[in-house]
């Protein structure tokens, strides 16, 4: 799909699965979290721990007790590691564009603000954006209008775009506030995957994508 983007433009992204498969970090985490449990067989170790978390099993129990080890250094491990991920494809081509036409380009995601950050270090994008808001540093996570009001007090009088991927909670304040939407359609990887729920006029986006790379710009 098109869209119109000028200097009054304004395109704002979720993070998580929208940019990146979040799975991709939970995998990068547990990587992680093996080779400092149990450096000689990490290996061994990560694919029973991702098999257990893909039978729902729980995983940081298995370990607490297995090592000997509290949840909360474990947690710790998880929320602070330094992420092995990568965007999707037509993510940097697409945020190039918007720039070249002048658009700005914001962030709108839930998470901690050391974790959310380190993502998108590790994806080599934080540059693009002119404003990032993190629920953690904001105190209000979406749908609460804070976190999107807080894009329009700092572009005043611009037009507002949102791409997301969680019907559950992240269209529902840009359809109040009459925000363009974009959805990305799960690609079968994504964490949350119970989309179907929330399939009413107030949670829906304008219109789906397959993927990132088809948004184009003009």
């Amino acid at each position: 799909m098109d869209i119109k983007v000028d200097e009054k433009s304004v395109i704002v992204f979720d993070l998580d699965d929208t940019l990146y498969n979040e799975i991709d970090y939970l995998r990068s985490a547990y990587s992680a979290i093996a080779k400092e449990l149990n450096p000689e067989q990490w290996e061994n170790l990560f694919a029973q721990m991702f098999s257990m978390y893909r039978n729902k099993e729980n995983v940081f129990e298995y370990l607490t007790t297995t090592f000997k080890i509290d949840k909360k250094v474990l947690l710790s491990l998880y929320r602070n590691h330094n992420p092995i991920i990568n965007t999707f494809k037509g993510v940097l081509p697409l945020l190039k564009s918007i720039k070249e036409k002048k658009g700005k380009l914001a962030i709108i995601t839930d998470g901690r603000s050391k974790t959310q950050r380190a993502k998108l270090k590790a994806l080599g994008i934080e540059e693009f954006f002119d404003k990032i808001i993190i629920s953690e540093e904001l105190g209000t996570e979406k749908p609460n209008r804070k976190n999107y009001l807080a894009i329009e007090q700092i572009f005043k009088n611009h037009n507002y775009c949102y791409v997301a991927d969680n019907v559950r909670k992240d269209f529902i304040t840009p359809n109040i506030l009459g925000w363009n939407s974009i959805g990305l359609i799960d690609n079968g990887l994504n964490i949350h995957n119970d989309s179907f729920l929330y399939f009413t006029e107030t949670n829906l986006p304008k219109v789906f994508v397959k993927n990132i790379k088809d948004i184009n710009v003009r």
